[in-house]
């Protein structure tokens, strides 16, 4: 056999190894996206996107890991056991004040001047029906996160000195809504459906985002290792969550159920609450990471900027 004849014989059979090596090994499992999921209204389309079988479609595991809080949720990210979650700018800047950790790559849901997603309500014993009456009135608010900053944004919006804005720190939506029910809070900031059974409840809305939109908006965040390593995913998640909202924006009324089911909506409010209209693919813009990180600074939560080019990320859009 001459050298030559040797040598691809023997390329041949490397080859030949190389193939039978590669279909003996063991296929890696596709990856399931872990999203860290708070009973809340801007979940709708990523359960609507389960339940019509659109992530399937778009070719995306998801599983939903349950948590009761905002700091839990941050805990299970900070952590690498979930992947993804709803939140807000203000949390992404806190995970990002050192390094990059999370990026935002969409909203979950935005204020419009049509539709709100906070509402300050006067307690139905507190004898106010006015702006004006809010002035040196403690508000219920959950300290550190976007209901702190709104509250602030509104009420300086509508000309509120610093020191007419007082607030009183109550985390927990039910505990205010049971405080704002018994009068002992004359007034809180509270999100839908909340707003909805507080008013049912007697109380009144004195001020939402409705008239200053820019401020309030939720937000879909990554941990940007995942980004990074699996960007096609991505990519199917939001189009699958992007045909969820067109289909709950053609039809809301059907996924009324859902939110009941989701424990979402309150039994008590569950016929009449309306399933709002969700905003469509885009992410905040710089001005309003901004004025976030500016309220951040004034509070002391941060001491410097946090890049908006590396906390949010809309590459990842249909």
């Amino acid at each position: 056999m001459t050298p030559n004849r040797l040598f691809l014989k023997l390329v041949s059979l490397m080859i030949l190894l190389g193939l039978a090596l590669t279909a003996c090994a063991p296929k890696a499992k596709p990856l399931t996206l872990k999203i860290a999921a708070l009973p809340i209204l801007d979940t709708l389309p990523m359960y609507v996107a389960q339940n019509e079988g659109l992530f399937e479609k778009h070719k995306v595991s998801v599983e939903f890991v349950p948590v009761a809080s905002a700091p839990e949720r941050d805990q299970l990210i900070a952590a690498g056991q979930a992947d993804g979650m709803v939140n807000e700018a203000l949390s992404t800047a806190l995970f990002n004040k050192d390094r990059t950790q999370v990026q935002t790559v969409r909203f979950a849901r935005a204020a419009t001047p049509e539709v709100p997603l906070f509402s300050i309500i006067a307690s139905g014993k507190s004898g106010i029906d006015s702006l004006e009456e809010l002035k040196g009135v403690e508000i219920g608010i959950s300290e550190g996160t976007i209901i702190d900053y709104l509250t602030d944004r509104l009420l300086q919006a509508e000309g509120f000195a610093p020191s007419d804005i007082q607030t009183i720190a109550v985390p927990k939506i039910p505990d205010r809504l049971n405080l704002l029910g018994s009068g002992e809070l004359k007034a809180a900031t509270l999100p839908e459906p909340a707003t909805s059974l507080a008013v049912q409840q007697g109380g009144q809305v004195i001020l939402d985002d409705t008239k200053h939109p820019e401020y309030s908006f939720s937000t879909i965040t990554f941990r940007k290792a995942i980004l990074d390593e699996n960007p096609e995913t991505i990519r199917n998640f939001l189009a699958a969550i992007e045909e969820a909202t067109a289909m709950i924006n053609a039809d809301p009324a059907k996924y009324s159920n859902l939110l009941v089911e989701l424990k979402v909506v309150p039994a008590p409010i569950a016929g009449s609450f309306k399933v709002p209209t969700f905003v469509t693919a885009g992410v905040p813009t710089e001005a309003q990471w901004d004025d976030m990180l500016a309220w951040a600074k004034d509070q002391g939560m941060l001491s410097k900027d946090v890049s908006y080019t590396e906390s949010i990320n809309p590459s990842f859009l249909p």
